[in-house]
């Protein structure tokens, strides 16, 4: 909830792209009973299973979420330009996955969003020594990529 609550309310009807689904929480809570399009990218086949197993995660299979399964890098390249209202970004460490926070990465997310749409990146405390570090990296980049207004 509280992520869906730092990426703003969509109108009914709403799409939301949610990469690094996890558990499906984000997602669930997105589609809001069926009243919102969402679709989710996620790495790991097996997370996907543990999905089905956790009584927490069954939305992700019951709500009309379009689920996809690969490396986000690869997968937002086919989607039409301003395709969602919101993205949810939720990604590993840059040490585990250091192409979800290429400035290549962000342009694709950027073209996919809709002009007045919102991006929320998760990134963990920035004031901690771990994402600090590459705190002002991110945002360097995702105004390279064409993101306004990149806010904390």
């Amino acid at each position: 909830q509280r992520k869906m609550s730092a990426v703003g309310s969509m109108k009914e009807g709403g799409k939301l792209l949610d990469i690094c689904t996890g558990l499906g929480y984000t997602a669930i809570s997105a589609a809001a009973g069926g009243k919102n399009s969402v679709t989710t990218i996620e790495l790991d086949e097996a997370m996907q299973e543990m999905c089905r197993m956790n009584p927490w995660s069954q939305g992700l299979f019951h709500s009309g979420i379009t689920q996809l399964i690969g490396n986000a890098v690869d997968l937002v390249k086919d989607f039409p330009d301003n395709s969602f209202d919101r993205i949810v970004h939720d990604p590993p460490t840059f040490s585990l996955a250091g192409d979800l926070y290429s400035k290549e990465f962000y342009a694709d997310l950027c073209r996919i969003l809709k002009p007045q749409g919102r991006l929320y990146h998760y990134v963990g405390d920035p004031d901690s020594r771990a994402a600090g570090k590459h705190f002002q990296g991110i945002l360097a980049r995702l105004q390279a990529a064409g993101f306004e207004g990149v806010a904390t």
